[in-house]
């Protein structure tokens, strides 16, 4: 595990398309695959952001299939958990052995987003940080809006010239004894 990672955020996949209204819609018009592909997406974009190692967990949704893990970008992958295993049952599994592990460092923190109560009393005993559904769709707005700023920033360069950089009311003036005002 890198230290350059403030956290590491265990996301309950389906959780988070269930409370989300647009991941809802895109379910209810579009599949399970869509909403999927959309918080995956959302989250590449929040996880750059925030510097966190970001762990989407899918429950295997009735599906007989072993566990598999999908990586998109160095800091995001997604986890599909085993036939009969819950997204619940891998996120406690990850909390009880998380302070344990040889590469843990005293700085990095442990978020698990989900909104079901009895998971968020059990992480919460682990040791872990907890965020509802509501308050990471919150976190994740907050950091698209501060992307959106430094971008917007960056695009407005003042130009090369000295003059560029004055305030308005010294350019008037300087424009002004450059006529002979």
């Amino acid at each position: 595990m890198s230290s350059s990672y403030q956290a590491i955020l265990l996301v309950d996949g389906y959780n988070i398309i269930g409370d989300w209204s647009d991941l809802k819609k895109s379910r209810d018009r579009h599949g399970l695959e869509a909403a999927r592909r959309e918080l995956i997406e959302c989250l590449i974009n929040y996880t750059a952001a925030v510097a966190y190692r970001t762990k989407i967990i899918f429950d295997a949704h009735y599906q007989d299939t072993p566990r598999s893990t999908e990586g998109y970008t160095a800091a995001l992958s997604v986890h599909y958990t085993a036939f009969a295993e819950t997204a619940d049952t891998y996120i406690e599994k990850f909390c009880a052995t998380f302070n344990r592990k040889k590469y843990q460092q005293e700085s990095t923190r442990l978020i698990v987003a989900t909104s079901d109560r009895a998971q968020q009393l059990t992480v919460v005993g682990y040791g872990a940080e907890w965020r509802s559904a509501q308050m990471l769709a919150g976190e994740v707005q907050q950091a698209a809006r501060n992307t959106r700023i430094k971008r917007q920033t960056k695009k407005k360069p003042a130009g090369s010239f000295l003059f560029n950089t004055l305030d308005p009311a010294a350019q008037r003036r300087l424009r002004q004894m450059q006529r002979g005002m």
